[in-house]
């Protein structure tokens, strides 16, 4: 089996549009929620979410592009080629036959779908664009990410709801383990900060209805209430270790263990005794060749629901047991928000980066001590400690867990 490595990083984020600017800002702690500004909030009870910010896609794409892409889209494929660019490519010298796309979406291009509803309630179904289908199907970010940078390898999509990001990475992993390919652009995109979306997500008081975003996304603190929508993309870059030093690539992290299940339990709610999240674990680290004591760091999916981050402490403390409170854990979805099908990859992206640099990222805004998520949470200020194995997990909707264990490159 071939080892695989990370050597291309890309990103749109809540926190800046570019994996630089996400990074920093993670560090430092900022809040990237915020009062929406998509649409008006008037009659809805939910007024904030982690929104995009600053970002013009005709920066990166041609005028007549964008208009073909749903904002989905447009985060999927920019931030891939961030990755490619970062990578440190030559097209000339690249095997595109043996380069594939692996990218996730949870929802696929529901602005496209509510924009066209109402054109075609108001003006008919003579008047809607002939690009809404192209728009709106979710395995189109993986489409137009390999047309863009000439991929002709695998190309598929995951959908596995908030799991989704991290199925994308892993599948992708597990095509270069085994050999079938060189190279994989591999991550999440999601742009469903809609009047829809929003409405959807707070009719099953899933989201937080805190106008206070210091308040609003708080995993583990004992008073969160609910998960705050973001939106954005990530990408990675992944090689076999053969071909990365082959071409003198600079490479930031290897990816070592990846395990999925299923609960097979209810549609949104987790099994509340977590085996299924455990199962996804004990997988990765049987993946990874590792003794669950090894494990350094997790950044948890956490969503700042009581139901998820009580049953995900359980789950670590079943596979981890003693050594559950030597682990240190965050959630950054207190600054990004909860990206859905995007998640998994800007926490990936997080997780590999905290590796490189033996700095953990913050649980901002954490106040209130649960007693039932009692792990060393790393509350409000990011710590610097030295790693070498670092475990990122996400949990979706359908029962779906995923986990990937990434070690630090030496």
């Amino acid at each position: 089996m071939k080892r695989v490595v990370i050597t291309g990083l890309g990103a749109i984020s809540p926190l800046g549009n570019n994996v630089l600017d996400t990074w920093e800002n993670a560090k430092k702690g900022v809040c990237g929620i915020d009062e929406i500004t998509q649409f008006d909030t008037s009659n809805h009870k939910i007024k904030l979410a982690a929104e995009v910010k600053d970002f013009d896609p005709t920066a990166y794409l041609g005028k007549s592009e964008v208009r073909k892409l749903d904002p989905f889209v447009q985060y999927a494929v920019i931030s891939a080629k961030e990755a490619y660019s970062d990578a440190g490519f030559e097209d000339e010298l690249l095997d595109k036959e043996r380069m594939g796309v692996s990218v996730s979406s949870g929802i696929g291009g529901l602005y496209t779908i509510e924009e066209t509803a109402n054109k075609l309630r108001d003006a008919g179904p003579d008047r809607i664009s002939p690009h809404f289908i192209p728009k709106v199907l979710t395995n189109l970010a993986a489409g137009n990410v390999a047309i863009s940078l000439g991929a002709k390898g695998l190309c598929h999509t995951v959908v596995t709801a908030c799991a989704a990001g991290t199925d994308a990475i892993g599948c992708a992993y597990q095509h270069i383990q085994s050999g079938r390919l060189d190279v994989m652009i591999a991550g999440g995109a999601e742009a469903s900060i809609t009047s829809l979306g929003i409405a959807g997500f707070s009719i099953i008081r899933a989201v937080s209805q805190s106008t206070d975003k210091n308040r609003a996304s708080i995993p583990f603190d004992a008073q969160r209430n609910g998960f705050v929508m973001g939106e954005g993309a990530g990408m990675l870059v992944l090689e076999s270790l053969e071909h990365a030093t082959a071409r003198g690539a600079k490479i930031y992290g290897e990816i070592v263990g990846y395990g999925a299940t299923c609960d097979a339990y209810h549609v949104t709610a987790p099994a509340e005794d977590g085996e299924g999240a455990i199962r996804a674990m004990k997988i990765a680290l049987d993946d990874a060749k590792i003794a669950p004591a090894e494990i350094d760091y997790i950044n948890a999916h956490g969503t700042s629901t009581p139901l998820n981050d009580k049953t995900e402490t359980k789950a670590v403390k079943s596979v981890f047991d003693d050594h559950s409170k030597k682990i240190a854990m965050s959630s950054t979805k207190s600054m990004t928000g909860h990206m859905l099908g995007a998640a998994g990859a800007i926490e990936a992206i997080f997780t590999v980066k905290s590796l490189q640099e033996d700095f953990i990222l913050p649980t901002i805004n954490y106040q209130n001590v649960d007693p039932e998520c009692d792990l060393d949470i790393v509350a409000n200020v990011g710590r610097k400690q030295e790693l070498t194995y670092a475990m990122s997990n996400s949990l979706g909707f359908g029962g779906h867990n995923a986990s990937l264990i990434f070690k630090k490159y030496e």
